[in-house]
C-alpha cells in the first residue's frame, strides 16, 4: 500500500466514521477498520483517496506512521478491553491510543495505568456533539498520558469546534480519567437541561388551544441573549416538523417514553460516591425512568384525581416560565461544575473549570451563550461554587420569583416538574445558613449512638436521648 496513514480509527459506526471523515477534511490520511465490511466500504467510498479501509485492526496498525495514533470508537465496557487486548499485541512503545467513546472514568483510569506496561500512551477523550458535531466540529475533552498530548494536539484541535473567539473546543484537562469524567458530567447536565425544557413544555401545553407552532415561536423567541443555546434551537425546529403519516405535527405522535444510555446514571452515581449534592441532575435521570413505566402510569392515571385539568387557567406568564428555565439550567451547571471540582480534588486531577467551560462553548449539546460568563467566573473564583459569582448570583436571584411561581402553579395544577422543583429546593437549601439537620443528627444519635457535634464547642458527643439525657464527650 503506497500511502502511509496519519491517523487510524477502529470502529466505523456513526461517530467513528464521522470523526474519520472530519480528519480527512483537515488534510489527514485516515485508515479505518471495522468488523462490518459494509461500514468499511461506506467509509472508503465517502472519504475518497485519503480514506483507506482495513478488515482488521492488525492490518491497520502496520500501515500507520510511527508513532502511531489510533482512535477507538467502540461501545463502552468490555468491548474496549477486548480491542485493547488485541492492540497491545502489535502496538509499540510510544504509540498513542485514544478512547473516544463514553467510557466510565474509572475504567479509563485503569486503562491508562495498564497501557504503561506496554509503553503505550493512553488517552480517554470525551466527545460531544452527536453525528453532526463529530462530522463538522465536536467538543473534545481529552486526558490521560500527558506525553501523548504533544503528539495528538494539532490533530484533535484541528477537527474540534471553534468558540466565538476562534479557539478550539479541545484542550488537555489532566491525567487519568478526568476527560471521561467531565464528559459524563456534561451528559448529566444535558439530562437536566433537556428535562427542564420538557417540563416547561408540559406547563405550556396545558393552556387550552396551544399549538406546536405557537410553542415553536415561543422557544425561538427565548433563544436569544444569555439563553441562546443549541437545545432551544432544536426544540423550536422540532415543533415545526409535520407528521408524515397524518395531519398535525410529528412531535405529538412521538411516544412519551425516554431512553438513556447510562451516562446520566453514572453522573448520579459519581455524585453519591463523592457526597456532592446534585439532586437536579439526578432527578432528570429518574424522570426518564418514570416515563418508561408506561403500564404503571396508565393504571394510576385511571384511578387518580383528574389532574391536570385541561380546562384550568394556569395563570402563569411566559416570562415566569423563561425565568424558571434560566434559573434551573444555571443551577444544573452549578451542580455539575461542583461535581467536577470535587472529583478533581479527590483524584488529584487539577482540572480547571474555566477551561472546561470553554470546551463546551461550541460543538457540544449543552452549548449556551453564558458559558463564556462561566469561564470568566471560574477564573475569578477558582473551584468555588458558581452561585458565589456575582453575575450568576444576581441573575439567578432576579429569575427566582419566576421559578417560584412556576413551581407553585405546577404543583397546584398536578403537573410533575421534578427538575424545576428540585432546582428551587436546591437553591433554597444551599443558601440556608441554618438547616434542620441538627434534629436529624439527634435522631441518628438517639437510635444508633452515631454521635453529634455541637455548634458551641469542639468534639463529638453522645446523649442518652431516650433515657436520662446524660451526655458524654467522645473525643
Amino acid at each position: 500500500m503506497g500511502k502511509k496513514i496519519d491517523f487510524g480509527v477502529v470502529g466505523l459506526g456513526v461517530m467513528g466514521r464521522s470523526l474519520a471523515l472530519n480528519m480527512i477534511d483537515r488534510g489527514l490520511v485516515v485508515g479505518g477498520a471495522d468488523l462490518t465490511t459494509d461500514l468499511v466500504d461506506a467509509f472508503v467510498n465517502e472519504g475518497g483517496e485519503s480514506a483507506l479501509g482495513f478488515r482488521t485492526a492488525h492490518d491497520l496498525i502496520s500501515a500507520i506512521e510511527r508513532p502511531r495514533k489510533l482512535l477507538m470508537m467502540v461501545p463502552a465496557g468490555p468491548a474496549v478491553d477486548s480491542v485493547l487486548d488485541d492492540l497491545y499485541k502489535v502496538l509499540e512503545p510510544g504509540d498513542v491510543v485514544i478512547d473516544g467513546g463514553n467510557s466510565k472514568y474509572q475504567d479509563t483510569q485503569r486503562r491508562v495505568e495498564a497501557a504503561e506496561q506496554f509503553g503505550v500512551l493512553y488517552v480517554g477523550a470525551g466527545v460531544s456533539g452527536g453525528e453532526e458535531g463529530a462530522r463538522h466540529g465536536p467538543s473534545i475533552m481529552p486526558s490521560g498520558s500527558e506525553i501523548a498530548w504533544d503528539l495528538i494536539k494539532s490533530n484533535l484541535q484541528s477537527i474540534a469546534a471553534r468558540g466565538p473567539d476562534g479557539q478550539p473546543c479541545c484542550d488537555w484537562l489532566g491525567g487519568g480519567g478526568c476527560g471521561h469524567a467531565v464528559k459524563t458530567i456534561h451528559n448529566g447536565i444535558e439530562y437536566a437541561f433537556m428535562q427542564a425544557i420538557c417540563e416547561i413544555y408540559a406547563i405550556l401545553n396545558m393552556h387550552p388551544g396551544t399549538t406546536p407552532d405557537q410553542l415553536a415561536d415561543l422557544f425561538g423567541a427565548w433563544n436569544t441573549g444569555h439563553m441562546k443555546c443549541f437545545l432551544l434551537e432544536i426544540t423550536e425546529q422540532i415543533f415545526r416538523v409535520n407528521d408524515p403519516f397524518q395531519d398535525g405535527k410529528l412531535v405529538n405522535s412521538v411516544l412519551d417514553e425516554a431512553k438513556q444510555k447510562g451516562t446520566g446514571k453514572w453522573t448520579a452515581e459519581m455524585a453519591l460516591d463523592l457526597g456532592v449534592p446534585c439532586p437536579t441532575l439526578a432527578e432528570a435521570v429518574f424522570a426518564r425512568g418514570v416515563s418508561s413505566r408506561r403500564s404503571i402510569r396508565d393504571q394510576l392515571a385511571e384511578v387518580s384525581a383528574k389532574y391536570p385539568n385541561p380546562d384550568q387557567d394556569l395563570n402563569i406568564e411566559s416570562d415566569d416560565l423563561k425565568d424558571a428555565l434560566f434559573a434551573s439550567v444555571v443551577i444544573a451547571f452549578a451542580q455539575g461544575l461542583d461535581l467536577i471540582s470535587s472529583a478533581s480534588a479527590e483524584h488529584g486531577w487539577e482540572v480547571r473549570l474555566d477551561r472546561v467551560a470553554k470546551l463546551w462553548r461550541a460543538g457540544c449539546i449543552i452549548r449556551i451563550d453564558f458559558l463564556d460568563q462561566i469561564s470568566q467566573a471560574m477564573q475569578g473564583i477558582g473551584s468555588s461554587h458558581l452561585l458565589l459569582d456575582p453575575w450568576f448570583s444576581k441573575h439567578v436571584a432576579a429569575a427566582l420569583p419566576g421559578l417560584r411561581r412556576t413551581v407553585s402553579v405546577a404543583a397546584q395544577s398536578g403537573i410533575g416538574i421534578p427538575v424545576l422543583s428540585s432546582a428551587l429546593s436546591y437553591y433554597d437549601t444551599i443558601h440556608a445558613s441554618r438547616l434542620p439537620h441538627n434534629l436529624l443528627q439527634a435522631q441518628r444519635d438517639a437510635f444508633g449512638a452515631h454521635s453529634y457535634r455541637r455548634n458551641d464547642r469542639e468534639g463529638d458527643f453522645h446523649t442518652d436521648w431516650l433515657g436520662d439525657g446524660s451526655t458524654s464527650k467522645l473525643k
